[in-house]
């Protein structure tokens, strides 16, 4: 395997003699006693960024007033003579009070020019460039930087000054090695572009693709937006055990393990549901968790085994109130997060700011398939229906699980601007309340957007009579071989026989919503760390 050398002369070099070098170099700091792995810390004042903010405002002061020279009319000696006594005369100012700087980052490009040499620094808020002068490091330190590689690492102690060519940049006056970096970045013009080994070495596309950054500083900002807009209407963040005895509150098989110490079998948790509502029983009336979940399914382009998920639980609301809170907190995430309630993704423009259409889940299938279920008279002319349109079943699914056959097939390709889709049919609603007007139905909701659904919502069931009916149909039909089924769990009913009030409940997956509002196409985009599949394997 062969790498361009990055020092210069582009000629490809064997890597193993590549690697080699760079350990000796680090052998040879290490016995002249600048090992930079012995360095324990760097007192950075400002990052790339600030710098250049900070020199932009100081300079505006210090110059207010002053007017660029007209060179109108001029031939190009004069123009440039009187430029360069301009750009000397705005230099001397700014030097005069010069804005003194510790900066500290990954050395991504270097040109060395003899006497004198530029490098890029790269660090947590951007690149900045960086003037190396032997007469102002020190000779000593001169000779060390011109024999560093890039992706070392170095402190840069210096004052911000603008270049002809108008950069904001740093001289530096203390050049530090902190990381000697014994291993080859790809080189830099073509990047790394291999999504497979980006997502394996996350660590390197975060330096080598800034925009990667970027989509994970902004999935940052949205948990906390989600956090301040839900701490404003008083909720209150909780954490639930995620290794449990019964893993319920979604239909989906849980990875299993085993607790040595009590020696039982136990499971990793699907969903959030069942211990935030064992919480609204015990008073707390608005709560909610941003955490983790496991689901043993497949992997694409929207899912991961392991995933984050945020349930919210509020007491004394229902479906509706939900749907309130669910339109004002995506409409709050694109202004606060993005600047704007029209949102691109994948170029289609995406209008949060309008009310959000609403549709029952039997109206959307009129409206899509040309079908009235309510007009589907039991589970034997579901099925007929389904056979003549060609939608796959098992022979254990409902006149319910056909309804949502229906809508997956014909209805969520045409979803592209926000539409709440309502009441789901009972048979796939096991933990939702019944609509009082059509038992057959359930008081819930899924948000989708761009063909996506983006959570699901429930008025929550609280009759601990028929929560235990319900149960015993989701055991049934694991028994029937329905692995994502659901369990009885006695602890839970027993919470609901303590009583819970009425309660309006909702599960975002935030990874999800993510992608949207960073116009990510994958997942793992969103993801600093998916799951691959062992290179070993």
């Amino acid at each position: 395997m062969a790498e361009k050398n990055q020092q210069g002369n582009g000629a490809p070099q064997d890597i193993n003699q590549l690697l080699k070098v760079r350990r000796e170099k680090l052998k040879d700091l290490q016995e002249a006693k600048k090992d930079p792995f012995v360095i324990t810390k760097f007192d950075q004042t400002h990052h790339s960024s600030g710098v250049k903010d900070a020199y932009t405002a100081h300079e505006e002061e210090l110059l207010a007033g002053r007017e660029k020279p007209d060179v109108e009319g001029l031939d190009d000696a004069q123009k440039k003579q009187i430029l360069n006594d301009d750009y000397n005369e705005r230099r001397a100012i700014m030097d005069a009070s010069p804005i003194t700087v510790s900066i500290a980052g990954r050395m991504m490009f270097k040109r060395v020019m003899g006497k004198a040499s530029f490098c890029n620094i790269q660090d947590l808020k951007g690149t900045i460039q960086v003037y190396v002068a032997r007469d102002a490091v020190g000779e000593e330190a001169y000779a060390d930087f011109k024999k560093s590689d890039i992706g070392d690492i170095f402190g840069v102690k210096g004052f911000a000054f603008r270049t002809k060519t108008g950069e904001i940049s740093v001289h530096a006056q203390e050049m530090t090695m902190l990381t000697k970096s014994l291993q080859i970045l790809p080189e830099k013009f073509h990047g790394l572009t291999d999504t497979d080994t980006r997502y394996r070495q996350r660590y390197v596309d975060l330096i080598m693709n800034p925009e990667v950054k970027d989509t994970f500083l902004k999935r940052s900002q949205i948990i906390k937006e989600i956090r301040n807009f839900l701490d404003a209407r008083d909720f209150i963040e909780v954490e639930t055990p995620m290794l449990v005895p019964n893993a319920g509150g979604a239909a989906a098989r849980p990875f299993e393990t085993h607790f040595n110490a009590l020696n039982e079998d136990v499971k990793l948790r699907i969903s959030l549901e069942l211990y935030l509502k064992r919480l609204i029983v015990g008073g707390m009336e608005r709560v909610y968790e941003i955490g983790r979940v496991f689901r043993n399914e497949g992997v694409d382009t929207r899912h991961n085994p392991e995933f984050t998920l945020m349930e919210l639980y509020q007491a004394y609301t229902d479906y509706e109130g939900m749907m309130e809170l669910t339109e004002s907190m995506f409409r709050y995430l694109a202004k606060t997060v993005c600047g704007t309630e029209k949102i691109s993704y994948n170029g289609i423009e995406i209008d949060l700011g309008k009310p959000f259409a609403r549709l029952t889940m039997n109206d959307a299938i009129k409206k899509y398939a040309g079908i009235d279920f309510d007009t589907v008279a039991d589970d034997a002319a579901a099925k007929k229906l389904a056979d003549e349109h060609h939608i796959e079943y098992e022979e254990r699914h409902t006149k319910g699980d056909i309804v949502n056959l229906f809508f997956e097939e014909f209805c969520e390709k045409e979803l592209i601007q926000p539409t709440f889709i309502m009441d789901h049919p009972i048979e796939i609603s096991p933990l939702t309340k019944k609509k009082p007007s059509d038992p057959s139905k359930v008081e819930r909701f899924e948000l989708f957007i761009n063909t996506w659904e983006m959570c699901n919502a429930y008025s929550e069931l609280n009759d601990p009579i028929d929560q235990r009916e319900r149960f015993a149909a989701q055991d049934a039909a694991f028994e029937a071989g329905d692995e994502e089924a659901n369990h009885t769990d006695e602890d839970f009913l027993n919470a609901l026989e303590i009583g819970m009030p009425p309660t309006g409940g909702i599960g975002y997956g935030i990874d999800r919503l993510v992608m949207l509002l960073t116009d990510s196409q994958a997942i793992r985009d969103v993801l600093l760390f998916p799951t691959m599949k062992s290179l070993d394997k």
